[in-house]
């Protein structure tokens, strides 16, 4: 089917942007030659009215005419230098965004970096529709700008191209750059579903599975992980090892919970996911030792921090095709 006018037109522009601003990593400074600027609807109206005022001064020979007909050009083009100067070397760094779920938008941080010893103002961010945050950035100092992306399906969500622009100081033109951060945002599966959890299997499991913190009988120390509560440490071992150490207590009444994707297999991929992603949220609200089975990935049952985040991750990444 071939491509209608609009559509070969946007795709030659698309194909453009890709070769004037591809994926960086790291800062992404706007050169001089980034920056492009052109004159605003309000821009082209003043336009068209200073040269209507010097055709009526040439017209009449009004010297007051040519006067004030040069000063608003004069104004127009300092204008356009402020506009222009308000974006070059400004500098873009993207941060590492926090995982959503689906269904809600990402958000992907940019910080804004100005080296400069002028302040910048008016300084808008959006994916090129519009609506985006406007902010200012301080002489030598820098602004966080959090920009909101719609995240409708799991996985990983690339951080759009994004549009930097301004039009300050009077609007009569709009200076803009693009810019491509090689950044993703990991989009888990939106939890839902009606099902029970999975009974615990009673029984001790092995390792630090039949590890559960809190309980009255001592078993050895571990190495910290993140996400330890602070009361469990074991403080006095730090100065003898340098080394943080984790308390570990046993229950032998500890149940374990495997949430296995073969259980649901009469759901459909997705809403097997999204059921999985639930039975976490109320595992880890809950308590237990619980570990994640997936075609080719299992991840064992532990209580430690972060076993949420390495069930949601991998539900997030799953490729059922692969």
């Amino acid at each position: 089917m071939p491509l209608r006018p609009g559509q070969r037109l946007r795709e030659r522009f698309q194909d453009w942007l890709a070769r004037r601003a591809p994926r960086q990593r790291g800062v992404i400074e706007l050169h001089r030659r980034r920056v492009y600027i052109l004159p605003t609807r309000g821009g082209g109206y003043f336009g068209l009215m200073v040269f209507t005022m010097l055709l009526g001064s040439m017209n009449y020979s009004n010297s007051l005419g040519f006067a004030l007909t040069f000063l608003l050009a004069g104004l127009g083009f300092v204008s356009m230098h402020h506009s222009h100067r308000n974006l070059v070397n400004l500098r873009l760094r993207p941060a590492r965004p926090a995982p959503v779920f689906a269904g809600d938008d990402a958000v992907f941080p940019v910080i804004l970096s100005n080296p400069s010893a002028t302040a910048r103002y008016t300084i808008y961010l959006d994916t090129g529709e519009g609506g985006g945050p406007v902010t200012d950035v301080p002489p030598g100092g820098e602004t966080t700008v959090r920009l909101p992306v719609p995240a409708p399906r799991r996985g990983r969500l690339t951080c759009p191209r994004l549009r930097i622009y301004t039009e300050y100081p009077m609007g009569l033109f709009r200076a803009w750059s693009w810019a491509a951060p090689d950044r993703h945002c990991l989009v888990y599966p939106r939890p839902a579903g009606d099902l029970p959890v999975p009974a615990p299997r009673a029984g001790a499991a092995a390792g630090r599975a039949a590890l559960q913190a809190g309980r009255e009988d001592f078993v050895g120390l571990r190495r910290y992980a993140r996400g330890d509560p602070p009361r469990q440490i074991h403080w006095k071992a730090y100065p003898r090892s340098g080394e943080l150490m984790t308390k570990v207590f046993a229950d032998p009444r500890e149940h374990t919970l495997w949430l296995d994707a073969a259980d649901l297999t009469h759901l459909p991929v997705e809403t097997r996911l999204s059921q999985l992603a639930r039975w976490v949220l109320v595992a880890e609200r809950r308590g237990l030792a619980y570990g994640l089975r997936l075609p080719g990935v299992e991840i064992p049952p532990d209580t430690a921090g972060g076993q949420r985040e390495r069930c949601l991750r991998a539900l997030a990444l799953y490729d059922h095709a692969g």
